[in-house]
């Protein structure tokens, strides 16, 4: 991966990357663009935030991020868009509808791919899987053993998107449960090493010759402590490209570069929390960069 620039478009996050290697190879000089966008920690906050809400007044709301993604899908061809956990919980929606209206809405808003945060164990097992039957997309979690529960069937460790050319790996690494869920609440899940974990996954991802491989983490961004976070996992593995985040609540202004164990470059980004931001990365695929800045974009 090359030098990259990026640049904070309002409370969208935007840049581009030039990626070089099998997609490159096959286009020669066409560019290949891919948009990512990307939200983590919604906590079942469909509506917008109050008027009088102290940080956040009149910003954030399904309805609004569905009218941003609708424009952006009408003006690119190559969209996905991904979640990093705790879709459940902070509102009455989750309350009374124990997570089935958030899956709903992520349907209809046309989300690809999304991975299990803590918060998304609060209803239970079955009642994860009872929300997660209306859901149209996958959820993914690799450093998650569920063999031994309802879910053994339901959350493969990785999925693989085709966009136009462009063959994106997607997979999911949790934060450990124990002492952060009660132990009723995930049952015989057994929690594996996120590191040793999201290098075999990526290792296969790269077998399977994808383009672009993307974690999507609910570790948290950076700990004081030893505590294993999305900077120390880029730190710590390979083949990489980019580690969507969440758990931390964590705005970031621009993505974060850390170098991988080959010293490559992996990027991190996370936005907040509440829905009231959400990413975007266009990455172009090709034989020259492309930078491009977006106008300002705000969900209020």
């Amino acid at each position: 991966m090359e030098r990259r620039h990026f640049v904070k478009s309002g409370l969208l996050v935007s840049g581009s990357v030039l990626l070089t290697g099998n997609l490159a190879a096959q286009s020669r000089n066409k560019e290949n663009k891919l948009v990512i966008l990307h939200t983590n920690d919604t906590h079942s906050n469909l509506d917008a935030f109050p008027a009088n809400h102290a940080k956040f007044p009149d910003m954030g709301g399904v309805s609004k991020r569905y009218s941003i993604l609708e424009n952006i899908r009408k003006e690119e061809e190559h969209v996905l868009l991904l979640d990093a956990g705790d879709i459940f919980q902070g509102t009455p929606y989750f309350n009374k509808f124990g997570g089935v209206l958030e899956m709903k809405v992520m349907s209809k808003m046309g989300y690809d791919a999304a991975t299990m945060g803590n918060h998304d164990f609060d209803a239970g097992l079955d009642g994860f899987l009872k929300a997660k039957e209306f859901a149209n997309f996958p959820f993914v979690c690799a450093n998650y053993d569920f063999s031994n529960t309802v879910l053994a069937t339901h959350i493969p460790q990785h999925t693989i998107i085709q966009k136009g050319n462009i063959k994106v790996g997607v997979f999911g690494i949790g934060v450990a449960l124990d002492g952060l869920v009660p132990r009723d609440k995930y049952g015989e899940t057994e929690y594996l090493d996120p590191i040793l974990t999201a290098n075999k996954t990526a290792a296969y991802l790269k077998k399977q010759k994808c383009d672009l491989i993307i974690c999507l983490s609910h570790l948290g961004f950076e700990y004081a402590s030893a505590k294993v976070s999305d900077k120390v996992l880029a730190a710590k593995t390979k083949n990489i490209h980019l580690i969507i985040g969440g758990h931390t609540h964590t705005f970031l202004e621009k993505p974060v570069e850390v170098a991988n164990l080959e010293g490559k470059t992996v990027l991190i980004n996370q936005v907040g929390w509440g829905g009231v931001q959400m990413g975007r990365l266009d990455f172009i695929f090709g034989s020259s960069p492309v930078f491009q800045k977006k106008d300002v974009v705000k969900i209020q």
